[in-house]
């Protein structure tokens, strides 16, 4: 899909400067060699009239280029969960990402969406050109592009993780999406890793200083690690999926540290992982904490039209594991300071939580559920609502939408909104009854309307507080 030609000029100064905030916002393919690239690569800049530009590398691949082995469009920044293409496509898009259509149909998927797979199909080949189900080969194939260059997996096992459970069916779509076999791809031995360790990109400018600064305040020994340049921790996951009516859910354990390298806009990431079959939502997750895919200069003159003026640059969403974690943190934290419920946090970890030599895991719905939380030091009430969410993703069809949490007694708008925009990266929540949100517009005498910073308002509540 060729963009309009006044974008094309933008598009080409971009490619022409190496510019890394275009980075993963298009790809150029060249007509003379068949190939595509991201606007950062570092071969020779092509001639004008041989250059096609594409929105997505999918579009590319399946216009019939193949992609650059030196700049490798698979580790493009992701596209940003509000380019506009509608809530139920992205959320969709989201789902297929994590693997929803590698065990489970287009059929299943539509009836989680709330939609019909007419409908699913219709949306997909408006906005996207292709249909789901292309749509998620064409993912798992790019994953597994990214395997192959960066660890020395074997081939067989990185075809399990990319969701494929025949050699020979992953070979097919591979050489199909590509128009090169796995084992042209793979890197020479002396220049990959022996263990897992990805490179995961995002487009300049990343603030590391503040995303660091929030999680020392916040972390707990064992459960999480921090460094000057790095930030790690341990992690349960678990997916179901329904086909045929058939429930399945697949669960695993392990963690990861996250080194970060702004010489290089990425972050290298070391995982361990006990079930390489859920590698890769494992992925997903992990740019989603680290918030990989925010394009910066777009929030900030969004906020600074806002009448914000004194932007911290390179600001991102520090994300928490999984939105259960995040609630159960939220409710630990109501109407106390951050130090206070820190300690609360690290207690529930250390009594409750599994242990691993040094490392501790959060505790799981069922252990919390169990227990009386008579270590914890807070009114009784509250350790109700602890258990009570507990409970509530035990027995509940859809727990991890927060906007379910309504019903337990203790929970209100500030919990629900805080569980969003740390434990689902929602970016458009504006935690305007949060002390310190008040406090800081007070200070800096700031005018602002909440309102008109959507859809990006949960940056401007970590502006906010950032101003104290």
């Amino acid at each position: 899909m060729k963009e309009a030609t006044s974008q094309e000029k933008i598009y080409h100064q971009a490619y022409q400067s190496r510019d890394a905030r275009f980075d993963g916002k298009f790809f150029l393919a060249v007509k003379t060699t068949g190939i595509y690239c991201r606007p950062i690569c570092p071969a020779k800049t092509p001639l004008k009239k041989n250059v096609l530009f594409f929105k997505y590398a999918y579009q590319a691949a399946n216009a019939g280029f193949r992609p650059c082995l030196r700049c490798h469009p698979d580790s493009a920044p992701g596209s940003p969960a509000w380019n506009g293409i509608g809530t139920t496509l992205t959320r969709a898009k989201r789902l297929i990402d994590n693997g929803a259509l590698e065990t489970g149909s287009v059929e299943s998927l539509s009836t989680q969406l709330g939609i019909s797979d007419r409908y699913l199909r219709q949306l997909f080949n408006k906005h996207l050109g292709i249909s789901p189900k292309a749509y998620s080969l064409f993912k798992q194939c790019e994953f597994a592009k990214n395997l192959l260059h960066q660890t020395r997996l074997p081939i067989t096992q990185i075809a399990l993780a990319s969701g494929f459970n025949s050699l020979r069916r992953f070979n097919d779509c591979f050489r199909k999406q590509f128009s090169l076999t796995p084992s042209v791809v793979r890197n020479a031995p002396e220049n990959a890793n022996k263990g897992i360790r990805l490179k995961l990109y995002f487009r300049p400018t990343y603030n590391w200083e503040h995303f660091h600064n929030f999680l020392d305040t916040r972390k707990i020994e064992g459960l999480e690690w921090l460094d000057k340049h790095e930030y790690g921790r341990t992690f349960y996951w678990n997916t179901s999926t329904t086909n045929d009516d058939i429930s399945e859910t697949s669960v695993c354990k392990g963690c990861f540290t996250a080194h970060y390298n702004g010489s290089k806009h990425c972050f290298e990431i070391d995982i361990e992982i006990d079930n390489l079959l859920l590698l890769k939502p494992v992925v997903n997750n992990i740019r989603r904490i680290l918030d990989l895919d925010t394009d910066s200069e777009t929030i900030e003159q969004c906020l600074a039209s806002n009448g914000l003026n004194r932007l911290e640059k390179g600001l991102r969403l520090p994300g928490t594991w999984s939105v259960f974690e995040a609630g159960i943190r939220a409710i630990l934290g109501q109407q106390i300071s951050v130090v206070a419920a820190r300690n609360l946090v690290k207690t529930l970890v250390s009594e409750l939580g599994e242990k691993q030599g040094e490392r501790l895991f959060f505790p799981t719905p069922d252990a919390i559920t169990k227990s009386s939380l008579a270590f914890l030091k807070m009114p009784g009430k509250r350790k109700e609502t602890v258990k009570a969410l507990a409970r509530h993703f035990l027995t509940s069809d859809s727990p991890e939408n927060p906007q379910t949490w309504l019903s337990i007694k203790g929970i209100g708008p500030w919990t629900i909104d805080y569980a969003k925009m740390r434990g689902l990266s929602d970016p458009d929540i504006y935690l305007g009854g949060d002390l310190g949100v008040k406090k800081a517009l007070c200070q800096a005498g700031i005018r602002t309307d909440p309102d008109s910073a959507a859809p990006f308002r949960s940056y401007l509540t970590f502006q906010l507080w950032n101003q104290l």
